[in-house]
Protein backbone atom coordinates (compact mmCIF):
# COMPACT_ATOMS: atom_id res chain seq x y z
CA UNK A 1 0.00 0.00 0.00
CA UNK A 2 1.36 3.28 -0.79
CA UNK A 3 1.91 6.09 2.00
CA UNK A 4 -0.33 8.68 2.12
CA UNK A 5 0.59 11.92 3.11
CA UNK A 6 -1.23 14.85 5.26
CA UNK A 7 0.95 17.13 4.06
CA UNK A 8 4.35 18.84 2.41
CA UNK A 9 6.25 21.70 4.30
CA UNK A 10 9.05 23.47 2.55
CA UNK A 11 11.87 24.13 5.45
CA UNK A 12 14.49 27.54 4.44
CA UNK A 13 17.53 28.02 5.99
CA UNK A 14 17.52 32.11 6.35
CA UNK A 15 20.44 34.59 7.74
CA UNK A 16 17.48 36.31 9.76
CA UNK A 17 14.56 35.04 11.03
CA UNK A 18 12.90 38.21 11.86
CA UNK A 19 13.96 39.70 8.49
CA UNK A 20 12.17 36.71 6.91
CA UNK A 21 9.29 37.11 9.14
CA UNK A 22 8.50 40.99 8.10
CA UNK A 23 8.94 39.93 4.39
CA UNK A 24 6.49 37.00 4.10
CA UNK A 25 4.30 39.08 6.40
CA UNK A 26 3.77 41.45 3.40
CA UNK A 27 2.81 38.24 1.42
CA UNK A 28 0.19 37.95 4.38
CA UNK A 29 2.07 34.95 6.53
CA UNK A 30 1.80 35.46 10.57
CA UNK A 31 4.02 33.34 12.49
CA UNK A 32 2.10 30.97 13.92
CA UNK A 33 5.02 29.62 16.28
CA UNK A 34 8.39 31.05 16.67
CA UNK A 35 11.25 29.48 18.60
CA UNK A 36 13.95 31.36 20.74
CA UNK A 37 16.50 29.89 23.31
CA UNK A 38 16.19 32.15 25.87
CA UNK A 39 12.95 34.12 26.68
CA UNK A 40 13.20 37.46 24.58
CA UNK A 41 16.56 35.80 22.46
CA UNK A 42 16.22 36.56 18.89
CA UNK A 43 13.90 33.74 17.14
CA UNK A 44 16.01 31.06 15.73
CA UNK A 45 13.06 29.40 14.24
CA UNK A 46 9.38 30.22 12.93
CA UNK A 47 6.39 28.52 11.26
CA UNK A 48 4.61 30.73 9.09
CA UNK A 49 0.87 30.36 8.15
CA UNK A 50 -1.24 31.91 4.87
CA UNK A 51 -4.34 29.87 4.57
CA UNK A 52 -3.25 26.90 3.45
CA UNK A 53 0.22 27.26 2.51
CA UNK A 54 3.13 26.94 5.25
CA UNK A 55 6.69 27.65 5.48
CA UNK A 56 9.17 26.61 8.34
CA UNK A 57 12.22 28.60 8.71
CA UNK A 58 15.53 28.34 10.59
CA UNK A 59 18.36 30.87 10.92
CA UNK A 60 21.18 29.25 9.02
CA UNK A 61 24.48 28.06 10.51
CA UNK A 62 26.52 29.04 7.07
CA UNK A 63 25.89 32.00 4.63
CA UNK A 64 23.19 31.70 2.42
CA UNK A 65 24.13 31.69 -1.36
CA UNK A 66 20.20 31.85 -2.60
CA UNK A 67 22.13 30.58 -6.78
CA UNK A 68 23.52 27.67 -5.31
CA UNK A 69 20.38 26.23 -3.71
CA UNK A 70 18.15 24.29 -6.31
CA UNK A 71 14.27 25.02 -5.41
CA UNK A 72 11.96 27.40 -5.77
CA UNK A 73 8.69 28.41 -3.85
CA UNK A 74 5.72 28.49 -5.37
CA UNK A 75 2.51 30.87 -4.13
CA UNK A 76 -1.14 29.92 -5.80
CA UNK A 77 -3.34 33.09 -5.58
CA UNK A 78 -6.72 33.75 -7.58
CA UNK A 79 -6.14 36.83 -8.37
CA UNK A 80 -2.78 37.78 -9.69
CA UNK A 81 -3.10 41.20 -10.92
CA UNK A 82 -4.62 42.26 -7.34
CA UNK A 83 -1.54 40.54 -5.49
CA UNK A 84 1.02 42.13 -7.57
CA UNK A 85 -0.44 45.71 -7.22
CA UNK A 86 -0.62 45.33 -3.51
CA UNK A 87 2.74 43.47 -3.21
CA UNK A 88 3.88 46.59 -5.39
CA UNK A 89 2.20 48.93 -2.77
CA UNK A 90 3.98 47.20 0.35
CA UNK A 91 7.47 47.71 -1.19
CA UNK A 92 8.48 44.78 -2.57
CA UNK A 93 10.25 44.82 -5.83
CA UNK A 94 7.66 42.40 -7.71
CA UNK A 95 8.74 41.73 -11.28
CA UNK A 96 6.51 41.82 -14.16
CA UNK A 97 3.30 39.61 -15.15
CA UNK A 98 3.86 37.06 -17.46
CA UNK A 99 1.57 34.82 -19.00
CA UNK A 100 3.49 31.79 -19.98
CA UNK A 101 2.32 28.67 -21.90
CA UNK A 102 1.72 26.93 -18.22
CA UNK A 103 0.60 30.13 -16.77
CA UNK A 104 -1.83 31.65 -18.83
CA UNK A 105 -3.42 33.39 -15.92
CA UNK A 106 -0.06 35.15 -14.81
CA UNK A 107 2.77 34.67 -12.46
CA UNK A 108 5.40 37.18 -11.84
CA UNK A 109 8.62 36.71 -9.82
CA UNK A 110 10.64 38.30 -6.79
CA UNK A 111 13.15 37.52 -3.98
CA UNK A 112 12.92 37.21 -0.68
CA UNK A 113 15.88 38.80 2.06
CA UNK A 114 18.10 35.91 1.35
CA UNK A 115 17.62 35.87 -1.85
CA UNK A 116 15.46 32.89 -2.64
CA UNK A 117 13.07 33.59 -5.76
CA UNK A 118 9.25 33.29 -5.23
CA UNK A 119 6.63 32.48 -7.93
CA UNK A 120 3.33 33.88 -7.28
CA UNK A 121 1.30 32.48 -9.80
CA UNK A 122 -2.32 32.36 -10.79
CA UNK A 123 -4.26 28.94 -9.51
Amino acid sequence: MPVSFQGLVPYVFVQSVSASIEFYSKLGFTAARTFGRNEGAEVTWAWLQCGDAALMIERASHPIVASQQAFMLVLYVADVSAVHGELASAGLAVGTIHRPFHAPDGLFRLSDPDGFELTIRQQ
